[in-house]
């Protein structure tokens, strides 16, 4: 990558969905701008982080994509080698930080799909739970809060979950996991839709890791239970969205389906 300004160079870390990216991925991201591939980065990064006893092991390491030979699967590559193909460029950049973040939770999907894969083979047809794992991993919005909200959520009573119930989202954790998603808020725009995926309120953060890799497992994955949501409606995110008319947008804000998603 040319030194000089760069998609990953523009990024605003002070963004409240990069908060928690923002240690790592900041630094990460200038090293980049100076012309280091997004492989190399990473990987100093990494061993720079493991060699705080503070951060977690990371399972794998990152490799250019070159590495990845012609006609082998992605995911059964990584699975085999504990090595990530990694592109130039913001996508895979966001997929590199995530599995800094949650090497637990991306080995868990990981295995989750070679597993699938083994099985199946490598066909058009993914099937539900490489499905679902897709989606996931590009996606998923991991969401801890009330009660009240979710069930709003989920009734797609917007202007109940973001206006009524607005001051609740203080006791709201939330930090985006799908690096496609991630990718799409460097330039963000109001339809932009997340995948949530509801966290217990007992789980602290140091742990979130941990759960959501015993959480993600093929037979929850195959039922799908994301609920879908545009993601900068969520308060003190996007400053558009301070006026109540800003959630009136029903090609944005779709209305309630006869049926709605279950908890």
């Amino acid at each position: 990558m040319a030194s000089g300004l760069t998609p990953i160079a523009a990024i605003d870390w002070h963004t409240p969905w990069l908060q928690a990216w923002r240690e790592v991925g900041s630094p990460l991201g200038l090293r980049v701008a100076e012309g280091v591939p997004v492989y190399r980065a990473c990987n100093d990064a990494l061993s720079a982080l493991q060699a705080n006893k503070g951060w977690p092991h990371c399972p794998v390491q990152f490799v250019a994509q070159s590495e990845l030979p012609e006609g082998q699967a992605y995911e059964q590559f990584i699975h085999d080698t504990q090595r990530v193909p990694t592109r130039d460029g913001l996508h895979d950049f966001f997929n590199a930080l995530c599995w800094m973040h949650f090497p637990l939770a991306k080995k868990q999907l990981n295995l989750v799909q070679a597993t699938a894969i083994q099985a199946q083979g490598v066909g058009a047809v993914r099937g539900p739970v490489r499905d679902a794992v897709t989606v996931f991993d590009e996606n998923a919005c991991l969401i801890q809060l009330p009660d009240l909200i979710w069930g709003a959520l989920l009734a797609r009573q917007w202007q109940t979950a973001f206006v009524t119930y607005r001051s609740l989202w203080h006791d709201a954790q939330i930090q985006i996991f799908g690096h496609a998603a991630l990718e799409k808020l460097v330039n963000p725009y109001k339809a932009i839709t997340v995948h949530l995926w509801r966290v217990p309120q007992s789980i602290p953060l140091t742990q979130w890791d941990a759960w959501l890799a015993q959480d993600l497992q093929s037979a929850k994955l195959a039922q799908k239970p994301f609920l879908p949501t545009p993601v900068l409606g969520i308060p003190s995110w996007w400053s558009d969205n301070q006026n109540a008319d800003f959630y009136q947008d029903d090609q944005v804000f779709r209305p309630p389906k006869t049926a709605t998603a279950t908890a």
